[in-house]
């Protein structure tokens, strides 16, 4: 059990189990590389869609819809990416995404990352 704790200590202090490091500060964004609809499909074939308006600064407004789930939220976007619920927006490419979501099976309790591109309609 020591040996456990040894080493998530020794993880926690280098930084390795924190996906960012919080030395970067919040920015002005250009709004036109975010706001519009994103639409894709996860793996599974499950469509989602992602509307971010009011783009001032370094926060937005979206509205993300996927199999009955809609959500509301302002978001703070950093490094070119923003969080809202279990779901991570990561701009690639002007006009393309890459979104991440934590998906959690009702039946078993277990969690997967579900990943799918996002790419803003014209």
């Amino acid at each position: 059990m020591s040996d456990i704790m040894s080493i998530l200590s020794t993880a926690y202090k280098a930084n390795t189990l924190s996906s960012t490091t919080g030395s970067s500060k919040y920015v002005a964004v250009d709004s036109s590389l975010y706001q519009g609809n994103w639409s894709g499909t996860y793996s599974d074939g499950k469509k989602f869609s992602l509307n971010v308006s009011q783009v001032n600064g370094f926060r937005a407004q979206i509205h993300y819809q996927s199999d009955g789930t809609s959500q509301y939220q302002q978001v703070l976007i950093k490094d070119s990416s923003f969080r809202f619920g279990n779901t991570k927006f990561t701009l690639t490419d002007t006009g393309t995404a890459q979104i991440k979501n934590v998906v959690t099976d009702p039946a078993t309790g277990s969690s997967y990352l579900d990943t799918a591109q996002a790419t803003l309609d014209s």
